[in-house]
């Protein structure tokens, strides 16, 4: 869980804390009400959480690795090693997430019709009246599942990357057979969608009421991040693709840096930070005694020993050592060192305990522009 998911708990609970629920229940103790509204703010959370994992157990059914799931400030995300084998595989993993939403959503809302049935036989149909009545319970259900029919609702979209812009995709393959055009017309229509809800949040902003989404400055302000956030997402996806597609086939050993410098193990970190870091474009660095490569040393393991003791720690006490390091071999796809690379500021490329090279996005960067000129 991204640190900024907690800006979504704040803002559901400020707005159902302080504005939904009070009008809702004026009878009711600020404790039950706050205490209500953070409650519902975290079930949305964990709705999201099981949205993204029906993505991920679907992947996995069809070979496609999911390592973890990140929920942030705009939903969540679950990462995957490699794209979809298929256009029926695309298609099962980005309709199963709207599926589940909507299905759970649905199930809450009646749930909380059927608990609040006896206020309304009770109140003889008066509607403000059952709405006073309603216990906390089936309260909670009838802001819960609406919500999440929204946010399936929302996610089938056909505009890349929500779910809905992966099913047209998925078509768009299965017709073409080209998943590069077809991630290329998807993410077209992503753009599109989140140039639409900028506009219509600065319209928002500026007065426009829209029916759903209401109007205002903190409502337009959201949407148009909302927006901006699709669109570069959009875009960057289909970059994804485009690197993938000039990497394939292509081993490591043709993309890697064989002109490295690396550094001894008793090196003191003062020196390593002056005479390498700041003295070159590399932020990690190979070690090595006797033409053996015993670890490597990055920029974060420099940043977790104490300044006051930079003179006397050595580069072998802070380094990562061979057995724990995540190699390469030099017959590995270019292609997975982009996985590799992000969780890792360089990836070593050995043959043993050999150092041959070291995979860097920059270089990875730089072959792709050579094979792609229309990537960025």
């Amino acid at each position: 869980m991204d640190w900024s998911l907690l800006v979504i708990v704040a803002l559901i609970t400020a707005s159902l804390g302080a504005g939904w629920l009070p009008a809702q229940h004026p009878e009711w103790s600020p404790l039950l009400t706050w205490g209500l509204a953070l409650t519902a703010s975290l079930l949305f959370i964990a709705s999201i959480a099981m949205h993204e994992l029906s993505h991920a157990l679907v992947g996995r059914r069809h070979d496609v690795p999911i390592r973890r799931i990140t929920l942030f400030v705009f939903g969540g995300m679950a990462h995957m090693d490699k794209p979809p084998p298929s256009p029926k595989a695309e298609f099962l993993m980005a309709i199963i997430g709207p599926v589940v939403s909507i299905v759970f959503g649905l199930a809450v809302t009646i749930a909380g019709l059927v608990l609040a049935q006896d206020a309304a036989v009770a109140r003889e149909g008066d509607p403000a009246a059952i709405a006073a009545a309603i216990g906390p319970t089936a309260t909670l259900l009838l802001w819960l599942g609406p919500i999440n029919v929204l946010l399936g609702v929302f996610n089938l979209v056909p505009g890349f990357p929500l779910d809905g812009g992966r099913v047209l995709r998925s078509a768009l393959w299965w017709m073409t057979g080209d998943l590069r055009k077809a991630t290329q017309w998807a993410a077209g229509g992503g753009q599109v969608f989140g140039w639409l809800l900028m506009g219509l949040g600065i319209g928002m902003a500026f007065g426009l009421v829209v029916p759903v989404l209401g109007g205002g400055l903190v409502q337009g302000m959201w949407l148009l991040l909302i927006g901006w956030f699709l669109s570069n997402a959009a875009r960057a996806s289909y970059q994804q693709v485009l690197v993938s597609e000039a990497l394939a086939g292509v081993p490591i050993s043709d993309v890697m840096r064989s002109r490295i410098e690396s550094v001894p193990p008793d090196l003191p970190i003062a020196r390593l930070v002056s005479d390498y870091i700041m003295a070159s474009d590399h932020v990690a660095f190979p070690v090595v005694q006797d033409a053996h490569l015993l670890g490597m040393v990055e920029m974060s393991d420099v940043r977790r020993a104490p300044r006051e003791r930079w003179e006397q720690l050595r580069v072998a006490d802070i380094m990562t050592p061979l057995d724990q390091l995540d190699t390469m071999d030099p017959s590995d796809a270019a292609v997975e060192a982009l996985r590799r690379l992000a969780e890792h500021e360089e990836v070593a490329v050995v043959q043993g305990d050999r150092l041959l090279g070291v995979a860097r996005r920059q270089d990875l960067v730089k072959w792709v522009a050579m094979q792609q000129p229309d990537w960025n």
